[in-house]
């Protein structure tokens, strides 16, 4: 799994209850929604973060 990093976001009232609602109907969290709406914005937009190569057996 890749590793979060966390920062302050700073959001209108109105959006962040929409964006709750709308968590809420879909069972993730907030946090989770807003993660999910960027991913999907980003593969919209051919934008999708690399993938790094994990080769867990290699020494």
């Amino acid at each position: 799994m890749s590793k979060k990093k966390a920062f302050a976001l700073r959001i209108n009232e109105e959006m962040l209850k929409a964006v709750e609602k709308w968590a809420s109907d879909e069972f993730r969290s907030t946090n989770g929604q807003i993660e999910w709406m960027l991913m999907q914005y980003l593969r919209e937009h051919n934008k999708q973060p690399k993938k790094k190569d994990n080769p867990k057996d290699e020494k």
